[in-house]
């Protein structure tokens, strides 16, 4: 069995091909639909502050990116730029280590519809950071509600149903992979990672266009054997890089294939945009996709040894801001730019803006 350390959750970082990155995601346009209101389900690349809470929040940090109260995350530029409230988290808390200020009750926000949490998964309730895989998750104790269930809780607040005239974003498959590749064989995490796909596209049709939404935006996973924490482990297993483009690959596959026919569904392709801006940053402007922007090194000055807690005061040093990766595998505020742009894109090729 393979056992490979992977970094908490998926990087998903993409660009709008030929736009060579200028401009940012998050300046309101007219839409050609009217949006009633932005529901967001996933995992921390759709978090905007489910853990802000506790010791977490004190070290300035909440989000997986360079913390600041300038930079947003995709989501929240998407609400800014389709002229929706700035998004909040559905839920806050933590589960951890209450001597340390990771023990933080839950509160519910019942007009808060950004459901998305770090360390979440399709359907496992247990997913990284989770205080049930011990050692520094149960230290830190993060929520991970999988995203079948964010999806009940929003159908649970609203009557069972979507109205119909809100925008919905589904992220999510990254904290499948790096479970399954660290804890399956090879043969048995690409399985893993097609059934989660399968999964995946199973709730958007049942659960969310399925219960009258009319307009739900999916993203795929990019080329995760492409990012930083990759490269670092492809060094200690030769071949884990080989294995993770396939798990991705397939994770997309079923995805796809679920939702083929679904004319609710907008399906975006991160995937094909990551490995091109992986072999042209310059194209994008970028000025580094191979390392890191955020000094992780734990306990000081990163007390996490993650993004969450990143901020403008433990940067490595030099000019980072056109950096691709946060972290090992979350993006920069202008990752999310990216990611934002290629959403809009897309959004206005369908004819939704």
């Amino acid at each position: 069995m393979r056992h490979i350390k992977f970094a908490a959750v998926l990087f998903a970082s993409a660009i709008l091909a030929g736009c060579g990155g200028g401009g940012g995601g998050g300046d309101q346009t007219t839409t050609k639909v009217k949006f009633s209101s932005l529901v967001s389900f996933g995992d921390s690349l759709s978090d905007v502050g489910t853990y802000a809470v506790g010791t977490v929040k004190a070290l300035g940090g909440g989000k997986y990116t360079i913390n600041s109260p300038a930079n947003k995350i995709w989501i929240e530029l998407m609400a800014a730029q389709l002229g929706q409230s700035a998004p909040c988290a559905a839920q806050t808390g933590l589960d951890g280590a209450a001597g340390q200020g990771f023990a933080v009750p839950v509160t519910e926000f019942v007009n808060c519809t950004a459901y998305a949490q770090g360390g979440a998964r399709v359907t496992n309730p247990v997913g990284p950071g989770n205080k049930l895989l011990g050692g520094a998750n149960a230290v830190l104790g993060q929520l991970t509600v999988p995203v079948t269930t964010q999806i009940d809780r929003h159908l649970a607040r609203n009557g069972g149903t979507f109205k119909g005239d809100e925008v919905v974003f589904v992220l999510a498959g990254g904290n499948d992979l790096f479970i399954n590749i660290a804890t399956l064989a090879p043969a048995a995490a690409v399985t893993a990672m097609g059934t989660a796909g399968a999964e995946l596209a199973g709730y958007v049709n049942t659960k969310i266009t399925g219960k009258g939404a009319k307009y739900v935006v999916v993203v795929n996973l990019p080329d995760v054997s492409l990012t930083p924490s990759a490269a670092a482990n492809e060094i200690l297993s030769p071949g884990s890089k080989a294995l993770t483009n396939t798990m991705v690959t397939t994770f997309n596959s079923q995805l796809q294939q679920g939702l083929a026919g679904n004319a609710n569904v907008l399906y975006v392709d991160a995937y094909t945009v990551s490995r091109d801006q992986f072999a042209n940053p310059a194209q994008y402007g970028l000025t580094n996709v191979a390392a890191q922007a955020c000094n992780t090194a734990a306990p000081s000055p990163n007390a996490l040894g993650s993004s969450l807690v990143c901020t403008t005061a433990n940067l490595n040093s030099g000019v980072v801001d056109k950096f691709e990766y946060a972290d090992s595998v979350h993006p920069t505020p202008y990752g999310y730019q990216l990611l934002a742009q290629l959403v809009t894109a897309e959004m206005a090729k369908r004819g939704w803006l």
